[in-house]
């Protein structure tokens, strides 16, 4: 009797290897569009059908239905990629700075989306469409984050060496985002307090709340969504430009 003595791949050496990553994402591609797409619309019905306007904002506090989501995911996109930069320097994970990679384009455009419809809503309620204090300073700063993150990957031909340095870059400007978290408690700004997640619970009323919360699962599903698709794509531009070197290679030879 013949035993396999080969040692049994473990979950996250699975996760790891791009081969098994485009085989089981494949499965869940539409399965994530369409709950997405459902979410979306449960959300925008609530937000214009069955919300009240607000009573000092009115109509505008509709607003808040994308500024709020966009502006959670302009941070959370950040960490993720931050966590993706450990995983390229410290832990060498194969997938990592293909995370990172797919994740800038995304983040900049959520972090503009915040930006824009903060200027939107601004305009009504504070009388100007752009204040520089310490929220939306901080946010534009991550916007140029963004921007660069995006811009030095299209400048390296050799994406393992733009990883690593592109990785230290992320690192370090990961400093920025608690600076926009605490902002509004560090100095004085425009912005209110945080009124959803709060230790004494939200102050916001339900009915405002309802719509909120399935843009945010919308919007953070949408997120998700995007990453696995541009995930996907990155991997097979990468086995594309390996089978041309290949090819060039034996041309040479």
């Amino acid at each position: 009797m013949t035993i396999d003595t080969t040692p049994k791949m473990r979950w996250w050496d699975r996760l790891a290897h791009p081969g098994q990553f485009m085989a089981w994402t494949g499965y869940i591609v539409w399965p994530l569009t369409i709950v997405t797409g459902a979410l979306f619309a449960l959300g925008l019905w609530f937000a214009f059908f069955n919300s009240p306007p607000d009573y000092q904002m009115g109509d505008t506090v509709r607003i808040m239905y994308v500024h709020v989501p966009t502006a959670w995911l302009s941070q959370f996109v950040y960490g993720a990629m931050a966590v993706s930069a450990l995983g390229t320097l410290v832990w060498r994970h194969p997938m990592a700075d293909v995370s990172m990679k797919a994740a800038a384009p995304l983040g900049a455009a959520f972090t503009a989306m915040a930006l824009f419809t903060g200027s939107m809503w601004g305009r009504p309620t504070w009388g100007t469409f752009w204040e520089w204090d310490g929220r939306m300073t901080s946010t534009l700063i991550l916007l140029f984050i963004y921007l660069g993150i995006v811009a030095l990957w299209r400048a390296f031909d050799d994406q393992l060496r733009a990883a690593r340095v592109i990785a230290i870059f992320t690192l370090v400007g990961a400093v920025n985002v608690p600076i926009i978290k605490f902002s509004v408690d560090w100095w004085s700004t425009l912005h209110q307090p945080a009124s959803v997640f709060r230790a004494d619970g939200p102050t916001m009323p339900g009915s405002l709340l309802a719509p909120l919360f399935a843009m945010f699962f919308a919007f953070t599903l949408l997120f998700i969504t995007l990453q696995v698709v541009s995930m996907r794509t990155e991997v097979r531009r990468r086995r594309v430009a390996t089978l041309e070197r290949k090819a060039a290679r034996e041309a040479g030879a």
